[in-house]
C-alpha cells in the first residue's frame, strides 16, 4: 500500500507540474486567472516536498530533513492563505483581504518561532520525512487549522460563485477546485487524527488523498485547454465530415467557395489554411450557401421521390429527411454539371433554416444518395 501511495504521489507531483507549466504564459497573462495560478504553484510545492521519494532524494543531496519539512510545512501555511485570498477576490472586499493577510503573516512567523524552540524532534524512521518540522501541539494546530480553515472557505466559495456565473469554464475550474478542497479537507483531518497517534496505519491512505487533490488542482487549471481540445475536435468532426458533401457541392457551385478543395480529406485536415475552427465554420457557410443556390436546379417532386427511394433502401426513419434532401440535392448538383439552366428555385425542407446538424446528416447520406434520382437531360 504504501508503495502505491508514494507512486500515485509521484504521478500526482508530475501532473500538477506539467499543468502549471502547461497554463504558466495565459495564466499570468491574465489578471483573473493569475491568483488561481498562483495558489496551485504554492500547493503544488509543498505537496512536491511531502513526496517520501522528493524528500530521500533531497537528503541524498545533503539537504537536513528538518529542513525540507520546515519548507514544507511554511508553504503549505503559505498556500492556505493565497486559497483565501484568492477566493476573497472573488468578492472583492479589500478589507477582509488585508485580515487574511495579517493572519498568514502571524502564522507564518508564529511557525518559524515555534520551530526555534528546544523541542525533542522526532525525527527517527521512514515515516519522519512525512512529519511536521516541529513535535509541539501548538506547531501542529497551527499548521492544521491554516489548511482546514484555507479550503473549508474555498470550498464554500467556488461552490457558491459556480452556481452564479455562466461562464463555462470558469464554472467547472471552480467545482473543481472546490472538490479538490473536500479531499484536503479529508486529508488534513487525518493528518491531525494520525499526528496524535489515534489512526497509525492511516499515513498511506493519507498520501492516496494528497495524489487525488493534485490531480482535481491541476483539472482546474486544465479546464480552458481541455475546452480547447473539445472545440478543436468538434471543429475537425466537422471537417472530416462534411468535406464529401462540400467538395461536391462547391465543385458544381465553384463561386460559393473561398478556395478551391485540396486532393484529399487527409489534406485538408492535416494541412489546413486557417484555423481547425474557421476551416469548419467556412465549409459550413460554403455547403449552405451552395445548398441555396441548387434549388434553382433543384426538380419537381424531387424531394418526395428521394424519400420514397430511401424508405425502400432501407433508411431508418429519423434520417429519412436528411436522406430524402441528400437525394434532391445530388439530382440538382448533376443537373448543374450537364448544363441544365436554372429555374425558379424550390426550397427543400430543413435547407432555409438549416443547422450544422442538418448539413451533417445530408452528408452522411451523401454516398449512397447522390445519384438515387436520375438526371434530367439539357433541353436544346
Amino acid at each position: 500500500m504504501s508503495e502505491l501511495a508514494a507512486r500515485a504521489g509521484l504521478v500526482g507531483v508530475v501532473t500538477l507540474w506539467c499543468a502549471l507549466l502547461w497554463r504558466a504564459r495565459p495564466a499570468l497573462r491574465q489578471p483573473h486567472l493569475r491568483g488561481l495560478w498562483v495558489t496551485v504553484l504554492a500547493a503544488t510545492t509543498a505537496i512536491t516536498l511531502f513526496q517520501p521519494g522528493i524528500v530521500t532524494a533531497l537528503t541524498s543531496a545533503g539537504v537536513d530533513v528538518h529542513t525540507v519539512s520546515l519548507v514544507r510545512n511554511l508553504v503549505g501555511v503559505l498556500s492556505a492563505g493565497l486559497v483565501l485570498l484568492f477566493v476573497i477576490d472573488a468578492g472583492r472586499s479589500p478589507r477582509l483581504r488585508r485580515w487574511v493577510a495579517v493572519g498568514l503573516t502571524v502564522s507564518l512567523v508564529s511557525l518559524l518561532v515555534l520551530d526555534l524552540l528546544p523541542v525533542d524532534q522526532s525525527s527517527a524512521g521512514p515515516a519522519a520525512v512525512q512529519r511536521p518540522a516541529s513535535a509541539e501541539a501548538a506547531y501542529w494546530l497551527i499548521l492544521i487549522t491554516a489548511h482546514l480553515l484555507g479550503d473549508a472557505v474555498a470550498l464554500v466559495v467556488c461552490w457558491r460563485y459556480s452556481l452564479r456565473t455562466t461562464e463555462r469554464d470558469l464554472v467547472w475550474s471552480l467545482r473543481l477546485f472546490a472538490v479538490g478542497s473536500v479531499l484536503a479537507l479529508v486529508f488534513w483531518s487525518g493528518y491531525l487524527c494520525h499526528l496524535y497517534g489515534l489512526a497509525p496505519g492511516l499515513l498511506p491512505w493519507l498520501s492516496l488523498v494528497m495524489a487525488a487533490h493534485g490531480f482535481l488542482r491541476a483539472a482546474s487549471l486544465l479546464v480552458p485547454t481541455a475546452t480547447a481540445l473539445a472545440r478543436s475536435a468538434a471543429a475537425l468532426r466537422t471537417t472530416w465530415r462534411l468535406w464529401p458533401l462540400w467538395r461536391d457541392l462547391v465543385t458544381a457551385v465553384p463561386h460559393v467557395a473561398l478556395a478551391s478543395p485540396r486532393r484529399t480529406r487527409l489534406h485538408e485536415v492535416l494541412w489546413p489554411r486557417y484555423p481547425l475552427a474557421l476551416q469548419a465554420h467556412r465549409q459550413t457557410i460554403e455547403t449552405y450557401d451552395a445548398l441555396l443556390t441548387l434549388q434553382q436546379y433543384v426538380q419537381p417532386d424531387a424531394y418526395e421521390k428521394a424519400q420514397r427511394h430511401a424508405r425502400r433502401a432501407g433508411v431508418r426513419d429519423d434520417r429519412l429527411a436528411c436522406a430524402a434532401l441528400a437525394g434532391a440535392v445530388g439530382q440538382a448538383r448533376r443537373a448543374v454539371l450537364v448544363g441544365v439552366p436554372p429555374s425558379v428555385p424550390r426550397p427543400l425542407p430543413g435547407v432555409t433554416h438549416g443547422s450544422p446538424q442538418t448539413l451533417l446528416g445530408i452528408a452522411r447520406m451523401w454516398p449512397a444518395m447522390t445519384n438515387a434520382l436520375p438526371c434530367c437531360r439539357r433541353t436544346a
